[in-house]
């Protein structure tokens, strides 16, 4: 299957990709970072993973591969940075290419899901868990890989997101 057909925008064609069930990796992409998280294999709940330094592409593709074995990753949800109107930007398109790249390297199915006030709501559950600045600064993109994530499996899932 050629790395085109491996990626989706829609939760359907995604899932049956993936097929019944398996853990799946969320990535929220930065410039700087990349912040991951996973779920369980049954797709009810998402975890923040760890923040990722970002290099060039060789670098995140072997640090995601051993991240992808050790895991046994089924699939990836990527979020993919829209404006408030729906319209995409360069950070969008750096996002279509960096899932471009993942579908090449790992050969898995790919979601790009809109990860429209991800970081907001990640930033709210963690003031309320009372998480200092700082913290909240080195794991503010872990947690919106989750709330990415969790968004992806509520939908696939059945939900109506």
């Amino acid at each position: 299957m050629e790395a085109r057909e491996l990626i989706f925008e829609d939760a359907r064609g995604f899932g049956e990709a993936v097929g019944d069930g398996g853990v799946l990796l969320g990535l929220d992409l930065g410039t700087k970072t990349l912040g991951t998280a996973t779920c369980d294999a049954g797709w009810r709940f998402a975890t923040n993973g760890t923040t990722i330094q970002r290099g060039k592409w060789g670098k995140d593709r072997e640090t995601l591969a051993a991240l992808i074995r050790s895991r046994s990753i089924k699939g990836i949800v990527l979020g993919l940075p829209r404006n408030m109107d729906g319209s995409e930007g360069p950070r969008a398109q750096a996002s279509r290419a960096y899932a471009r790249n993942c579908a090449e390297a790992f050969a898995l199915p790919l979601l790009l899901w809109d990860e429209r006030w991800s970081t907001q709501a990640a930033e709210a559950a963690m003031i309320g868990m009372d998480m200092s600045r700082a913290k909240r600064a080195a794991a503010i993109d872990s947690h919106a890989a989750a709330v990415i994530l969790q968004g992806a499996i509520d939908r696939l899932a059945g939900g109506v997101l």
